[in-house]
């Protein structure tokens, strides 16, 4: 039984952990660990460019309009931005007309209708979904982006793999550390109410963004 002088968690940590298992599933799903081996050609990985292109436009352009709120207004930062990256990797990967092909997938529809309910009605529930694709980018994104390198020939750092490179960010490790700073100040704002609400709004992100691995999966099947 917790002692009355018990402080909560970090709101951090608080996130990291009870998201831990459907952070695991979604990574560790067969077309990631396909795609990972290096078992998928360029197509599948082209795929899910154009896949996550619909992701970071949905979170990206309600950054204005949550600028000015509490909770969300100190993750408004122009170092993160993924969508110009993105749109200079689909012109190097799918060339210039990628748009006119490419659509989202059911899943990755469901994650864009989320994030757009989130900004317009619950901003705490929209930071949920930053935290769980930005900080995975710094993460996790980097491991994408060196077999991307490794199994297609990409430049070190350069078109097809610029959605991984931040550019603006020249210590990673120091961000993040700022990053999971300003979402204990956030936590702060909350009562274990919401704070709790927000942990399992991270939960459901991993969820639907692995819901999207598994539709990717069903169109690039994994090889013998």
């Amino acid at each position: 039984m917790s002692s009355p002088d018990q402080q909560p968690a970090a709101f951090s940590a608080l996130l990291r952990t009870a998201s831990a298992e459907e952070h695991r599933t979604a990574e560790q799903s067969p077309f990631m660990g396909d795609l990972l081996a290096g078992r998928l050609g360029v197509q599948a990985y082209t795929a899910l460019t154009g896949q996550l292109w619909y992701v970071y436009r949905a979170l990206e352009s309600r950054l204005d309009a949550l600028a000015a709120h509490p909770v969300t207004g100190p993750f408004v930062d122009r170092a993160l931005l993924r969508t110009a990256a993105l749109e200079r990797d689909l012109d190097h990967l799918a060339g210039p007309d990628w748009r006119d092909t490419l659509a989202p997938l059911p899943a990755t529809e469901a994650i864009g209708a989320r994030i757009a309910e989130l900004a317009e009605t619950w901003p705490a529930g929209y930071l949920a979904h930053h935290y769980t694709r930005y900080l995975g980018d710094l993460s996790g994104g980097q491991v994408i982006r060196g077999v991307a390198e490794r199994t297609w020939g990409f430049e070190r750092k350069g078109d097809g793999v610029r959605f991984y490179v931040f550019e603006e960010i020249d210590n990673p490790a120091a961000f993040k550390r700022d990053y999971r700073a300003r979402l204990d100040a956030a936590g702060e704002l909350m009562d274990e109410v919401e704070r709790r609400r927000v942990a399992e709004e991270c939960r459901r992100a991993f969820v639907l963004n692995g819901a999207v691995f598994g539709e990717l999966g069903g169109r690039y099947p994994l090889s013998a």
